[in-house]
């Protein structure tokens, strides 16, 4: 199942437009629609009597604009005083501030999962970034953001971080690719703080990260990123994203094959507490600050690389940084 996703009515005069269209306003909209096309109204002369312009009617068709009071009475008068769109307008909610319309739903059900699984490979999962890192992403989008809607990005992902501390008996479990942590996105600052703040996440008893290793010669997620919870009724379901879209995922066969690729992942990566100790030497050694003449912190490229070293037969395996 593919869903794309992109509040009660405005008291007052007139309708105000939504930055990010909530499912409530996008089905008010198409209700409003189908009710006006089966009266045989035009937009023109359905928005003459409900005295909005034609413009107004196209948006909250559209799910656009937030309906107020005056439009939802006028509209329910004009299509027959059914009690359909009167009804439907108390449920009416706002899209959610700094969440991106396709992501809410999975959102929303991050919020009550009894456990998470999230591998990512372009970029530290937004649970374990840091503000400055955050601000980093959201300052690399295109078009550009505007400083508010900066800000109202930076502190929906603040906020949902939260639930790491909130729900101590939830288990979230992260793989991403050493790469992600190697790139210097917003510069070396904000690298170090980075990881600074993912190791203090990662202490806690129930979230768990590991590494994939750069020299790594097997990987079951190479169809790119994904996340996974299982949800109070134990109903599993997966969520993948790409450009400008999500998908929620509940067929049970595909959300198995999902399950069975990140669990082998998990033994491909490696495991906790060396993916710990690879973070305590990144921040150490890559991006610790650069105290030659004439050299900027904030453009200071990793130094070293980091290989796999495979595992002898009935030792565990090891990371460690070449010497030469």
């Amino acid at each position: 199942m593919t869903t794309d996703h992109a509040g009660a009515a405005v008291p007052g005069g007139g309708c105000e437009r939504e930055p990010d269209p909530s499912d409530s306003l996008r089905t008010f909209g198409a209700v409003v629609q189908a009710l006006r096309e089966h009266a045989g109204l035009s937009r023109v002369q359905f928005g003459e009597i409900v005295r909005f312009s034609k413009h107004t009617v196209e948006s909250v068709e559209l799910g656009r604009r937030m309906p107020d009071l005056s439009f939802v009475e006028r509209a329910e008068e004009a299509l027959g005083n059914t009690g359909a769109l009167r009804n439907s307008a108390r449920f009416l909610t706002r899209g959610e501030a700094g969440l991106a319309a396709w992501f809410r739903q999975w959102a929303r059900l991050e919020r009550v999962a009894v456990s998470l699984c999230t591998y990512e490979c372009r970029l530290v999962p937004g649970l374990l970034q840091s503000e400055g890192y955050a601000r980093a992403v959201f300052d690399n989008s295109v078009p550009p953001l505007s400083d508010e809607q900066l800000e109202a990005q930076v502190s929906a992902r603040l906020a949902r971080q939260r639930m790491l501390n909130e729900r101590p008996n939830v288990p979230f479990s992260f793989i991403v690719e050493e790469h992600v942590f190697r790139r210097p996105l917003g510069g070396a600052e904000v690298m170090r703080g980075l990881l600074d703040h993912t190791l203090g996440l990662t202490a806690l008893r129930n979230v768990t990260l590991q590494i994939v290793p750069l020299g790594a010669e097997s990987h079951a997620c190479l169809d790119g990123p994904m996340r996974l919870l299982e949800t109070p009724e134990h109903r599993r379901l997966g969520y993948s994203e790409g450009q400008q879209n999500g998908r929620l995922i509940s067929d049970p066969k595909e959300v198995s094959l999902l399950y069975q690729c990140y669990d082998t992942l998990r033994s491909q990566a490696l495991n906790p507490n060396d993916s710990r100790g690879l973070l305590e030497r990144l921040r150490g050694e890559t991006w610790a600050p650069q105290n030659s003449p004439g050299s900027s912190p904030a453009t200071a490229a990793p130094r070293e690389t980091t290989a796999w070293k495979s595992p002898s037969p009935g030792r565990p395996s090891t990371y460690e940084t070449p010497r030469t």
